[in-house]
């Protein structure tokens, strides 16, 4: 029997030792309980002891925690419905009595504590203020009141509140609606301003360019009459001058200047009598002098030229009972 004894004796105070051995990690924190009272408290990593059988660990995490709080519905200063969500980081400070506060649940428990004092800050913190102070750079400084509050309530359960955001203020849906319809009329209203303010402007400056165009107009009229006159008296100067060197000369080139614009191509006619002084130089055959180019008939022909009119009685008969016929001389 003896053999055996020492073996098992062995085994006993090996596995003895063992059991009394733990090991916390760099991540945990611990608590040693015997029989429900806490006593040895462990939050540094390493190697620990513990009576076997009667003491037992207790393991809590020891790093930041996140918690989502709910959509929460908050009534603001100006009577002004807001959804708020947020956020808490939170960490494990007093395990002894984060233990007496939660009891064996632990963390989901302390969880559901710290939201409802979260719950119970943000109503108290932004209550007091207007909506658009959430929306402004205000809203720092609310989220830091509602870290402070939480902070200090969160102390009894043995757990530090290290930060508190919001991450949405959104107006409920039955108020979206109208906050849009008012908003659109609001911009509406706005822009009828700025239109009815650029159409009043736009009335100034046409009103202005129309009066420079007039005046501009004016002036430029006024211009042109005094440099026409101005053509009209010189042009009759230069004509005084050519006549009074000239007559038969001027009245000549007159005369063909006068035949060129009347004689001109088109389906006009001209009826006018034949002695009509518009045809005076058509029948003469003299050519003033001082025409380039033109050489005036011996003075012997005018006789031979003339003697048709003399002959044919019969013809002259006649004249004194009708006028002689008109002449028709159709455009070229």
């Amino acid at each position: 029997m003896r053999p055996f004894i020492i073996p098992a004796v062995l085994a006993v105070v090996v596995f003895g030792i063992l059991s009394s051995l733990f090991i916390v990690d760099e991540r945990d924190k611990a608590l040693v309980l015997q029989f429900g009272q806490v006593k040895q408290v462990k939050e540094e990593p390493g190697l620990g002891f513990k009576i076997p059988i009667i003491q037992d660990v207790v393991r809590y995490d020891g790093r930041i925690l996140s918690l989502p709080t709910p959509p929460l519905e908050v009534t603001m200063s100006d009577d002004r419905r807001l959804v708020v969500d947020a956020f808490a980081r939170w960490q494990i400070t007093d395990l002894v009595r984060f233990r007496e506060s939660v009891g064996v649940v632990g963390v989901e428990r302390a969880q559901q504590l710290l939201a409802g004092i979260l719950n119970n800050a943000i109503p108290e913190v932004l209550g007091k203020v207007p909506s658009n102070r959430v929306l402004s750079e205000d809203r720092t400084a609310l989220m830091n009141q509602i870290r402070d509050i939480a902070k200090r309530e969160a102390q009894s359960l043995g757990v530090d509140v290290i930060d508190v955001r919001l991450t949405r203020t959104d107006l409920p849906e039955q108020n979206l609606a109208a906050t849009y319809s008012r908003m659109r009329a609001e911009r509406e209203r706005e822009a009828a301003d700025e239109i009815a303010r650029g159409n009043e402007a736009a009335q100034r400056v046409r009103a202005s360019a129309d009066r420079t165009v007039v005046e501009l107009t004016s002036e430029a009229r006024k211009n042109a009459e005094v440099i026409r006159g101005e053509a009209d008296a010189e042009r009759n100067a230069i004509y005084a001058e050519a006549f009074g060197r000239d007559p038969e000369f001027f009245a000549f080139t007159r005369s063909l200047t006068s035949y060129e614009r009347a004689l001109q191509s088109g389906n006009t006619s001209m009826v006018m009598q034949p002695d009509s002084e518009f045809f005076e130089y058509l029948r003469s055959e003299r050519v003033p002098e001082g025409v380039v180019g033109a050489t005036n008939p011996p003075a012997t022909a005018a006789p031979e030229a003339a003697a048709p009119a003399a002959v044919a009685p019969e013809a002259a008969a006649p004249a004194p009972e009708a006028a002689a016929p008109a002449a028709v001389v159709p455009t070229p």
